[in-house]
């Protein structure tokens, strides 16, 4: 199926597949939010979109100061600033950014510069919340794979396993969380309104969460899964201002079986089983945790689970509307679970302009508090500001999910939109497209 034109597709191809989404008043978009003692000037969230195009050092360079710069003006409540490891072998690539004590500087003057961008354009600045990551599996810091893995997993390997010695020791995650917690101190004097202690998209805090039979401190139970975040965070809570934003990108289902996924029932099959899930998300409120951003899958291996695409990197096993359902039915779920904690959502992206009015309904009816955009923002980095404006997306800048950001991260150049902002990136298309083809 194509990606909904407008409101009525989205409700006929929906119910050609008996599936439904609630549809809202968009105006419930402009709305402000209070969480944790700050407020967020309204319900949309730019997600944290890599760019790769950081300094060597790791600092910001000339194409992250435009897209911060962009998505600033383009006036969303919050900005989920991207990707930005804790130690230097944890960069998924050379360009990453990488937040320690010589760069702090210039990351304060850009936390500085998004919220002046911000209020010379729409009159508010957003919260700023930085994603803290060990890539872990993918960890590639100087462009080739190193990967630190928590457990051998035969489903990414396959018939040639990592060697032994890069299972991380308990040990060294001990160290990696010594890292977020430092690493969350600095954010705050850099003066972002909060650190997410990454865990989702198999990246290694994440991985940990299926690691059943992993022996020692950090795998088994689901208190030793979850160690390192909730550790991290309470660490990070200790350290920082009562009033920053400990929070995570959290994956709640990985869409593979048990015991190498998360979210599913030991019992067998793929299927989303919240019941762990929702114990995490309890927990997490009883320490204080007052935000989190829900995601499934990984963009590496099922990225149909987590960012449905119209054209991909194989033949998706499912209707894209299907994923998007499961996220936003799941994160739905999650919310009744634990109501204190105020819940982003994803995959909105493969809606289209329809995406406002579904992301609208599900915020009337109590499924979560924020709407999160991710390949949209490359598209479409003020759609923000149409939504608050008008009460909608225009169908010519919406993303069309064909994939090709994805295409030119994972051929390690810089990511972004190759059709809407094709002076930029379309040359770097070209030239990963060319390499290809030799």
């Amino acid at each position: 199926m194509a990606i909904p034109g407008t409101i009525e597709d989205l409700k006929r191809q929906a119910a050609e597949l008996g599936l439904d989404f609630y549809c809202g008043d968009t105006a419930v978009l402009a709305q402000p939010c209070e969480v944790g003692g700050k407020t967020a000037p309204n319900r949309l969230v730019c997600q944290a979109m890599e760019g790769c195009d950081g300094t060597f050092d790791g600092v910001p360079g000339e194409l992250t100061q435009r897209r911060y710069r962009r998505l600033a003006e383009g006036g969303a409540g919050v900005i989920w600033f991207e990707a930005t490891a804790v130690m230097e072998e944890a960069r998924a690539n050379p360009r990453q950014l990488w937040l320690n004590e010589k760069n702090l500087d210039a990351f304060r003057r850009q936390t500085e510069a998004i919220r002046e961008d911000a209020f010379r354009a729409n009159g508010y600045a957003p919260l700023i919340v930085i994603q803290l990551t060990h890539s872990g599996r993918y960890s590639k810091p100087n462009g080739a794979p190193e990967p630190l893995i928590a457990y051998h997993n035969p489903i990414f390997e396959k018939n040639t396993p990592i060697a032994d010695e890069r299972i991380v020791t308990d040990d060294y995650l001990d160290r990696v969380g010594e890292a977020l917690v430092n690493a969350a101190a600095l954010a705050a004097k850099a003066g972002f309104d909060g650190a997410d202690i990454k865990c989702c998209h198999r990246y290694l805090n994440c991985e940990l969460l299926s690691a059943y039979d992993r022996p020692g401190r950090y795998g088994g139970s689901l208190e030793n899964r979850t160690r390192l975040l909730r550790e991290s965070i309470a660490g990070a809570m200790q350290v920082c201002p009562s009033e920053f934003l400990v929070s995570s990108r959290l994956n709640v289902y990985d869409g593979f079986p048990y015991p190498y996924g998360f979210g599913v029932s030991p019992e067998g099959g793929t299927d989303f089983d919240p019941v762990e899930p929702a114990a995490l998300l309890r927990q997490l409120s009883a320490q204080g945790v007052k935000l989190l951003n829900i995601t499934m899958g990984n963009p590496y291996f099922n990225p149909h689970v987590n960012r449905p695409f119209a054209v991909g990197p194989y033949p998706a096993p499912e209707e894209p509307l299907a994923g998007v359902a499961r996220m936003l039915n799941g994160t739905a779920a999650l919310k009744q679970a634990a109501p204190g904690i105020k819940l982003i959502c994803s995959a909105l992206s493969y809606l289209g302009p329809a995406a406002p009015d579904v992301a609208a309904g599900y915020i009337e009816n109590g499924g979560f508090d924020f709407a999160g955009f991710g390949r949209t923002i490359f598209a479409y980095p003020d759609f923000a500001r149409d939504i608050l404006r008008t009460g909608g997306m225009k169908k010519e800048k919406c993303c069309i999910c064909c994939s090709k950001c994805s295409e030119i991260m994972r051929a390690g150049s810089t990511p972004g939109c190759v059709i809407r902002d094709a002076a930029v990136y379309g040359p770097l298309y070209r030239e990963i497209s060319g390499k290809e083809k030799r």
